[in-house]
């Protein structure tokens, strides 16, 4: 019983049935939003007005299907198909390996006429094919008048490297989902901060006890006025607040400590520092009114009272400028840093106040999965390696000869009748 489980569990069939089924979670994955807050799901996924008839909030969130990747079942399925590619790299691949290295005489010449290639030989040494073969790199058996040669075994190892490589990759996705996290943090520059905000982690992930601090924020601008890139100047610090590493990270440049990545990923705009003629410094904060399209922020500035008499400064960039309005919406200029404006009493813009958005993860699969890949890609380069076989047998001062390949007819056929010069 033992053996037809694990027969039916290496099964061709099986595993493709199990890979159709991870391939269909996976897409369910990819269509719902996944780790997003219940209030996104009750918007997107109405009672009243259920998806496809049946697909409501609730059955979302009671089937695990904002996180699919981390739900049991999806894992039971990985499993399954990691259990069916060890059945089958140990039942199948592994006996037919070692079915390929034994030495397989033809004992009778009848034999020959199940090959893809063979013929019989009258005027021809039978020492000198041997001799022939063996300079083409065969690995040549020789019984008396029977001769076994093969070469290219290494090209039979490519399914079982492929199995390995598989079964890493599904090992890796299971580490990741397990011990992995991902975190967003909105840090105002100078700002230290600890990972606290966790979009989602894994069941047995323990989130490290770290800070770390926002030295500087900037953002570099094309000659069309269009963002070129963002950068942030970040120290990680330990627990008495020493720095022990620091980088300037930008997009797709994050900074790695401890397996923990640091990426860039957003900005915002929190408020204008201003200094008036008593040294005292005044801050206003700005609000985001587009926060769907382009990033533009406002604030209003009034003095005294009343409160309606003031100016409105908007500002959409991070090149050291604002632009001023009265209540009417005049256009009143731009205010630089450092420059005053006669408002009342004249005040000086002494520093737009912004913050940088990071995505903190980690994902201890990732060396796993990398090394699963690469070995996916050497497998393929092996298996264009061929496989032949060639036996002979002398008979009656005649020798019949043939062989087999597994890839590569015509290159093989070349090389056979080039033994028959």
């Amino acid at each position: 019983m033992k053996q037809k489980f694990f027969r039916l569990l290496a099964d061709l069939r099986f595993a493709i049935f199990i890979l159709l089924l991870i391939s269909f979670c996976s897409i369910i994955g990819t269509v719902i939003e996944q780790d997003q807050p219940i209030e996104t799901y009750k918007l997107n996924y109405p009672l009243t007005n259920q998806v496809f008839g049946f697909l409501s909030w609730d059955r979302i969130l009671v089937l695990g299907l904002d996180h699919v990747y981390q739900t049991w079942w999806f894992l039971t399925l990985i499993c399954l198909f990691g259990i069916s590619l060890i059945s089958c790299t140990f039942l199948q691949q592994f006996p037919s390996l070692k079915i390929a290295r034994r030495c397989q005489f033809f004992r009778t010449t009848l034999q020959f006429y199940r090959l893809k290639i063979s013929t019989i030989l009258n005027n021809l040494s039978f020492n000198k094919i041997v001799s022939r073969i063996k300079k083409t790199q065969y690995s040549i058996f020789q019984q008396k008048n029977i001769v076994y040669c093969y070469k290219g075994l290494i090209g039979r190892i490519a399914p079982i490297i492929v199995h390995f490589s598989m079964i890493l990759i599904l090992l890796g996705t299971i580490i990741g989902s397990l011990f992995g996290f991902k975190a967003q943090e909105i840090v105002p520059k100078t700002d230290s901060f600890h990972i606290q905000n966790i979009l989602n982690n894994g069941q047995l992930t323990i989130v490290p006890r770290m800070s770390a601090r926002i030295n500087d924020f900037w953002i570099t601008y094309t000659k069309k006025k269009t963002i070129s890139q963002f950068y942030s100047d970040v120290s990680i610090l330990d627990n008495q607040g020493n720095e022990i590493d620091r980088k300037t990270i930008s997009v797709n440049y994050p900074l790695i400590y401890k397996d923990i990545y640091y990426y860039q990923t957003d900005w915002n705009l929190i408020g204008l520092r201003f200094q008036n003629v008593d040294n005292e410094i005044i801050e206003y904060p700005l609000i985001n009114i587009l926060k769907n399209q382009n990033k533009v922020w406002l604030t209003w500035i009034s003095n005294n009272q009343p409160l309606s008499d003031g100016i409105v400064i908007i500002i959409d960039n991070l090149e050291g400028y604002c632009s001023m309005y009265n209540e009417s919406g005049k256009f009143l200029g731009n205010i630089e840093l450092n420059e005053s404006v006669n408002f009342q009493r004249p005040i000086t813009l002494v520093e737009i106040i912004s913050s940088t958005g990071l995505q903190i993860k980690t994902d201890p699969g990732i060396p796993i999965i990398y090394l699963g890949f690469f070995l996916l890609m050497s497998s393929t380069l092996i298996s264009y390696i061929t496989y032949s076989q060639i036996w002979i047998i002398q008979k009656n001062h005649q020798i019949f000869i043939g062989g087999n390949t597994n890839r590569a007819v015509f290159e093989f056929e070349l090389e056979f009748f080039k033994f028959l010069k």
